[in-house]
C-alpha cells in the first residue's frame, strides 16, 4: 500500500471545490499525496503540459503511477475501487444510490453554474453585477434539493451516522455557498448542521482552502 501511495499526484487549486473534494476524499482514506499547485488565476491550466493532462483543463488531476484520471468524480470512483479499505460509499444499495444522487447534484447541477469560467462568461456578457445572482440562484435551488433529499437519511451526517461520499461532495460546496456567495444558511438547516459536523473532523479541516500550500497569505 505503502508505495502505491507514493505515486499519488494531486493537481489541484486550493479554493477549487472539486479539488477540495478529492483532498477530503484522500484525508479519509489515509492515503498520502503529493500535491501539485495550478493557479487557475495565471491561466496555468490552460498551459500545453496541464492539457495534456487534462484536455479540458480542469483540476484536479490524480496521477497514480501511469494512470491519470481527471474529473472529481471519477476520481472518487477510482480512489474508491483501488483502495476500498476505508470505503466511503456505502454496501446498502439505497443509501449507495442517495450518496451518489446527493453527490451529482452538486457536480452537476450547482458547481458547474458557479465555476470561474462560467461566473466570467456571465460578467462578460451581461454585467459584473449579475455573476453573484446567478451564482446564488443555482446554488439556492440545489440546497433546497438537498434539504428535501436528505431529510428523512440525515443521522450524524448526510445519509447516516457515518461519513460517506454525500458528506465529501456536500462539504466545498456549502463553505463556498456560505463564504463566497453569501447564501443565507438560516433557509438551509439540515445542510447547517452538516457543516457544524464537518467542522469538527480532522480529515475535513486538513483540506480546507486556507490550509493548502499554495493559498495566499492571510
Amino acid at each position: 500500500m505503502a508505495q502505491q501511495q507514493n505515486k499519488l499526484k494531486l493537481y489541484s487549486y486550493w479554493i477549487s471545490s472539486c479539488s477540495w473534494r478529492i483532498r477530503i476524499a484522500l484525508n479519509l482514506k489515509g492515503l498520502q499525496y503529493q500535491y501539485i499547485p495550478v493557479n487557475l488565476l495565471k491561466g496555468e491550466h490552460f498551459s500545453p503540459e496541464f492539457q495534456k493532462l487534462n484536455p479540458i483543463g480542469y483540476v484536479p488531476v490524480l496521477v497514480d503511477g501511469d494512470i491519470v484520471i481527471s474529473d472529481s468524480f471519477a476520481i472518487f470512483m477510482y480512489l474508491e475501487e483501488k483502495y476500498p479499505h476505508i470505503p466511503l460509499l456505502p454496501s446498502d444499495l439505497p443509501k449507495k444510490a442517495l450518496n451518489i444522487q446527493a453527490a451529482n447534484i452538486v457536480s452537476s447541477s450547482i458547481q458547474p453554474l458557479q465555476n470561474l469560467a462560467v461566473l466570467k462568461y456571465i460578467e462578460e456578457k451581461t454585467s459584473p453585477d449579475e455573476k453573484i445572482p446567478w451564482a446564488k440562484f443555482h446554488i439556492e435551488k440545489g440546497f433546497a434539493a438537498l434539504e428535501k433529499l436528505l431529510k428523512d437519511h440525515a443521522g450524524r451526517y448526510a445519509t447516516g451516522d457515518e461519513v460517506s461520499m454525500a458528506d465529501v461532495f456536500l462539504a466545498p460546496q456549502i463553505y463556498n455557498g456560505m463564504k463566497r456567495f453569501n447564501v443565507d444558511m438560516a433557509k438551509f438547516p439540515l445542510l447547517t448542521r452538516l457543516n457544524d459536523a464537518y467542522s469538527e473532523l480532522p480529515e475535513f479541516q486538513k483540506a480546507t482552502p486556507e490550509n493548502q500550500p499554495d493559498a495566499p497569505p492571510a
